[in-house]
């Protein structure tokens, strides 16, 4: 394998050496300063105003071998007093980040899934890199770490890994486009179009249209996966019929389909349509089991054992604040859903809590953001939610979440069995009164709304 060097790190951004061995070595890569450890590269961000590189004596202080800046002038004493390091100038820092990854990707000739989606990307990148894992060393993205800065850092962790499954966000259109062509994907991943970030694209189409930019960087002969029970992948799908494309369902016709589901309130079960494969699922809800489907087409694409792919799935660990079941005093279950909320996650979550029997089920649910003008509808949406799928307490926090209050009270939902808060500290004493042992308590709500604060308080 071809080492990353400081003369190639010049050369793919047409940098200037300030000082430093232009065959020094380059392995690990950090864009913050209270994070670095021996032997890494800093890069110095320019984000919010701030500029990074103002901070890469710290980062020597801290043993980094290099760094990276930008419109950072860099004195002869300290070229003198640093001799044994390097510095790289560059015109912009994180652009040199992401020409640093597409061409250390260019190294690796290995099986490289991309994941994109409105709802379950993460979810889904932790399935299907357990079930890779069954059969390659497997470099997956960590937390949502999906962004124009966290894909091109997953990348540049690359070392002798035999696989790689990136998450891939976005919050306008052409942020996909740049990080797809730079990870390259021989598998491309589209877990659903739903509503997230539509107050700033403007339409479900938008956002469609912005996850198939995924399909740019997927190299010649690459596989694309979808979700065909997606009402916008399924019309996508009905009217491109891509030759290289496998479906994945559980109501519309696809070429990998679960039957006979058993829903549990910690797992489900489920026969693979057409094979006598009894697959189990270790985290309640549909919307695992769709995950688990997609991680069995790409099983099957990389031929691996289907024993091999059910290992994956049943033993599969999920990043924290996504469905993060756990147990508080009295036998209370904390359902904690609350790294970030949209309408199809809101849903999803509600429905698992709907389908717990023999206990009380109470739903915290908070503001969804970045919803715009659509924010009311899509609020009062999930006020019906919790209608239908018969909550039986409604504790709602934010002043968009007055919304989700209103309808379910206008569907016939018991006002009085509503707590409306403004803050989380409210929120927590009120749950304080009302839990009881044996509650199950879903909390979901956008991160900006810092849920973790009542759940801590609560514990």
């Amino acid at each position: 394998m071809k080492n990353l060097t400081v003369e190639d790190i010049v050369k793919v951004t047409n940098g200037k050496l300030e000082v430093g061995k232009k065959e020094t070595v380059c392995e690990s890569f950090c864009i913050d300063t209270r994070k670095i450890q021996n032997g890494d590269i800093h890069v110095g961000i320019i984000n919010e105003g701030k500029n990074g590189g103002e901070y890469y004596k710290d980062a020597f202080e801290k043993g980094a071998i290099g760094c990276i800046i930008q419109e950072i002038e860099i004195t002869e004493e300290d070229k003198e007093k640093y001799s044994d390091k390097f510095i790289v100038k560059v015109e912009d820092t994180l652009k040199a980040l992401q020409q640093i990854a597409e061409y250390k990707r260019s190294f690796y000739d290995i099986p490289v899934i991309a994941v994109t989606g409105s709802v379950g990307k993460t979810s889904t990148k932790d399935m299907v890199a357990s079930v890779v894992a069954q059969k390659y060393k497997t470099l997956k993205t960590e937390g949502n770490y999906n962004n124009h800065m966290g894909v091109p850092l997953t990348i540049l962790n690359l070392k002798d890994h035999e696989a790689m499954v990136v998450e891939m966000g976005m919050n306008h259109l052409g942020e996909i486009s740049v990080l797809t062509k730079i990870a390259k994907p021989t598998i491309a991943i589209i877990t659903n179009v739903g509503t997230a970030h539509i107050g700033i694209l403007g339409s479900r189409e938008n956002i469609l249209k912005a996850k198939l930019e995924i399909l740019e960087g997927l190299q010649d002969n690459g596989r694309f996966i979808i979700n065909n029970d997606n009402d916008m992948l399924n019309k996508w799908y009905i009217e491109n019929k891509l030759e290289n494309t496998i479906t994945f369902g559980i109501e519309n016709k696809s070429d990998i389909m679960a039957e006979n589901i058993i829903d549990k309130e910690d797992g489900s079960t489920y026969t693979l349509k057409g094979l006598n494969e009894k697959i189990e699922v270790p985290v309640g809800g549909r919307h695992f089991v769709l995950n688990s489907l997609c991680s069995i087409a790409v099983g099957k694409i990389l031929n691996i054992p289907m024993n091999d792919i059910k290992r994956g799935i049943e033993t599969f660990e999920l990043t924290k604040k996504r469905m993060d079941v756990s147990k508080i005093s009295r036998n209370i279950t904390i359902i904690n859903d609350c790294y970030n909320a949209n309408y199809d996650s809101m849903k999803a979550a509600i429905e698992y809590l709907g389908k717990i029997k023999d206990n009380r089920k109470i739903a915290v649910l908070g503001d969804m953001l970045e919803l715009g003008e659509f924010s009311k509808e899509l609020h009062e949406k999930v006020g019906e939610e919790v209608v239908k799928n018969n909550i039986d307490i409604l504790v709602v926090v934010g002043k968009e979440a007055k919304y989700i209050k209103q309808k379910a009270i206008e569907q016939g939902f018991n006002i009085d069995k509503i707590v409306e808060c403004d803050t989380n500290e409210e929120a927590a004493k009120n749950l304080c009164n009302i839990m009881k042992e044996n509650d199950y308590i879903l909390f979901k709500a956008s991160n900006g709304m810092h849920f973790d604060e009542i759940i801590n308080k609560i514990n």
